[in-house]
This record gives structure tokens, C-alpha cells and sequence, in this order.
């Protein structure tokens, strides 16, 4: 069972629910690339080198990806990240002032990108590389418009 589930109250339903997109994998991935080719003219441990760069890179994305949840119920927004070092907020979609969203063009291209959830009192929290950023913005807003 998932953090989120368990932290559901009687009565309470999720209504979307959202997790980082691995699309954030493909910028590191052809940096590696490049890099590689280029250090492979400089020095072969070169090649290396930037090789276990961009492993340490790609699993940090992945925990991310694995331990970040993310989701809207009829009654609040709950968010979880990290496995050993959690994070979660849980805020009532009455005390949410506004979610905004921040896109690369990468985050453009491949539809993820950084949402900001801030609540009465200025809670602010960061979600980086959440899929499908705008649309998760129209469920909350939709939702609050209905608790309200």
C-alpha cells in the first residue's frame, strides 16, 4: 500500500494522482553521450569517469521516481518524497492559495515539469518533474472550485 493510501481518511477519495515522468532521463542521457565521445578523445579513463557521472545521475532520477507520490483527493493535496529522508505535505484544497508550474523546453517537449503547491501561511513545496503538470493543475483548481 502506498503512502498516499494510507493516509486516506473515511470518506476521502483520490481524484488524480500524478508521479515524476522519466522523460527527465533523456537530457542526462545524451549529455553522457556527447561527454563520452569527448572524453574518449581526451583519455579513455576519461570515458569512465563520465560514465559513472551520469549512472550517479540516473539513480538519483530513478529514487526519485520510486519514492515521489503525488496526489489530489476530494478533500486535500498529498505529496511524498524520499524513502530513508521523507518529505510529504498534506494541505486541505481550502487552504491552498495557488499551484503554479515551471517547464523547461525539455519539460515542454516530453510534458513534465515542476509544480509548486502554496497554502495559507506560506507553505511552499516543490515537485520536480511531475508528468502531465498542466493538467494536474486544472484537477486541483477544478477541485477547489468544488469544496469552496
Amino acid at each position: 500500500m502506498s503512502y498516499i493510501e494510507d493516509s486516506l481518511v473515511p470518506g476521502e477519495t483520490i481524484v488524480y494522482s500524478a508521479q515524476p515522468s522519466l522523460a527527465q532521463l533523456i537530457w542526462p542521457g545524451i549529455s553522457v553521450i556527447i561527454l563520452a565521445m569527448i572524453a574518449n578523445q581526451i583519455h579513455p579513463l576519461a570515458v569512465f569517469v563520465v560514465i559513472v557521472a551520469g549512472l550517479m545521475v540516473a539513480v538519483q532520477i530513478l529514487t526519485e521516481f520510486w519514492t515521489t507520490e503525488f496526489a489530489l483527493t476530494n478533500r486535500r493535496i498529498i505529496a511524498k518524497r524520499g524513502f530513508i529522508r521523507r518529505h510529504s505535505l498534506e494541505i486541505l484544497l481550502t487552504k491552498v492559495e495557488s499551484v503554479s508550474i515551471s517547464q523547461s523546453i525539455g519539460g515542454r517537449i516530453f510534458n513534465f515539469g515542476t509544480v509548486s503547491v502554496v497554502g495559507s501561511g506560506g507553505t511552499k513545496e516543490y515537485f520536480r518533474g511531475i508528468s502531465n503538470p498542466m493538467e494536474l493543475r486544472k484537477f486541483v483548481n477544478s477541485q477547489i472550485s468544488t469544496v469552496s
